[in-house]
């Protein structure tokens, strides 16, 4: 396993990390960083500096929400940096064992949460329908899913 070179790869992508002037607003912003680990300016501060990042639980507790990038003075594309990260660590092999958890769901049922009789009950409770409008109503479509998974290698990335 080599160590790529993350700041190259964000700069590849356009992805401009350097400019930041680490004043704090990306974490400020962040709902994730209030309830878990995740502090945004750090996760930045190691891509400036080109430190290992890989093996960084922060870099798993990013919601995707875009507050910071949004708000972010500089126009840094923050979570893109993040899911490309993300992606440079799946391809090494690295993911927290929660994350590959829901990838094997999506493997199986085509969805990160399964439909379980216990949710179907609640749904129902709500006078909603048993099952949402996903994969889990439509099963032919569950097989397109899959299909779509193998045929970008999905399976292989995330197998245990």
């Amino acid at each position: 396993m080599s160590d790529p070179n993350v700041l190259k790869i964000l700069q590849d992508a356009g992805i401009d990390v350097l400019s930041c002037m680490q004043c704090g607003t990306c974490s400020g912003s962040c709902p994730s960083g209030h309830y878990t680990i995740l502090n945004t300016r750090r996760l930045v501060r190691k891509a400036r500096k080109n430190k290992d990042m890989l093996h960084d639980d922060d870099l798993w507790m990013c919601a995707t929400c875009y507050n910071c990038q949004e708000r972010c003075p500089r126009g840094i594309k923050i979570v893109d940096a993040i899911l490309s990260i993300r992606t440079i660590a799946v391809h090494e092999g690295i993911m927290l064992p929660e994350h590959r958890a829901v990838s094997q769901f999506m493997l199986e049922y085509g969805h990160a949460v399964p439909i379980n009789d216990a949710t179907k009950v609640m749904r129902e409770g709500l006078g909603l329908e048993l099952l949402p409008e996903t994969v889990h109503k439509y099963p032919d479509a569950l097989e397109d899913v899959k299909t779509l998974l193998r045929s970008c290698e999905f399976d292989k990335l995330v197998k245990d």
